[in-house]
């Protein structure tokens, strides 16, 4: 039978379409069928506090751990029967940096271009786009640790971009970063997925990266508490910032759990 969101539309369509999915670690519940579906080309932040289970998700969604329950499915692969097909079409910017620092910039890109099979010329002519749109060519030979956090940033987000994937994943990818450097990779994500046509699940527990947000999904004790525009988060919440939504919708939420 084909699994179908509460529009009506075949969940095959999605970039990402997650039912039910829960996680426990012992006697603790990180996720409690967690509910997540996500179209091409849309721009969804996941907003959170830190504990909110943010970053579980992120690892059932990148096959680091596999969920104790519910479904998970990548452009309409599903994740736990088909990991390395389904895998292929994301790309990563981890919450804490991956970078080898000891190597170059073009050997950590193209290290990463040859596990997708993308070698030599191919890999050669990726790697100066990528590294061209950022405007870091000029810091291709240079060692990752003479980078700036920003910039180490930007490279991880060029090495996730090498295999053209249309579902991009940041877990807090502006943890450490200054204003300027927060913004600035922000507007970059944004400009992707409209020149990329790329799906974006971008985890934060900041509201202001949220406010550009296509969609915001709230996530509080490993449950998604709601879903909506900014503005209809507002109008629920009945506040005039998405802040102050943020805020109320989590502390009904605290208070109910004291009830």
């Amino acid at each position: 039978m084909t699994e179908t969101k509460s529009n009506g539309h075949d969940a095959s369509n999605s970039a990402l379409f997650a039912a039910g999915v829960e996680k426990s670690y012992g006697q603790r519940k990180a996720l409690d069928k967690v509910d997540i579906n996500i179209e091409a080309g849309e721009f969804v932040a996941l907003l959170g506090p830190n504990g909110a289970g943010k970053t579980t998700l992120f690892q059932l969604l990148t096959g680091l751990f596999i969920a104790d329950a519910g479904t998970i499915r990548i452009a309409g692969i599903d994740i736990r029967n088909n990991a390395v097909p389904a895998l292929a079409g994301i790309g990563v910017v981890f919450q804490q940096p991956t970078l080898d620092l000891d190597l170059t910039v073009s050997e950590n890109l193209r290290f990463h271009a040859s596990l997708h099979g993308i070698v030599g010329k191919e890999a050669a002519r990726r790697i100066s786009q990528e590294l061209d749109r950022l405007k870091l060519s000029d810091r291709a030979n240079d060692r990752a640790r003479a980078l700036s956090g920003g910039q180490r940033r930007r490279i991880e987000l060029a090495r996730a971009l090498l295999h053209r994937p249309k579902f991009l994943l940041m877990d807090e990818p502006t943890v450490g970063l200054d204003p300027g450097s927060r913004s600035d990779l922000l507007s970059y994500v944004l400009d992707l997925k409209t020149e990329r046509e790329m799906a974006i699940l971008w985890a934060s527990h900041l509201v202001d990266e949220a406010e550009k947000a296509d969609r915001v999904i709230i996530l509080h004790k490993g449950r998604v508490l709601e879903t909506g525009t900014p503005l209809e988060l507002m109008s629920t919440a009945e506040t005039k910032t998405l802040h102050d939504a943020f805020v109320v919708i989590t502390e009904q939420n605290t208070d109910r759990d004291k009830a």
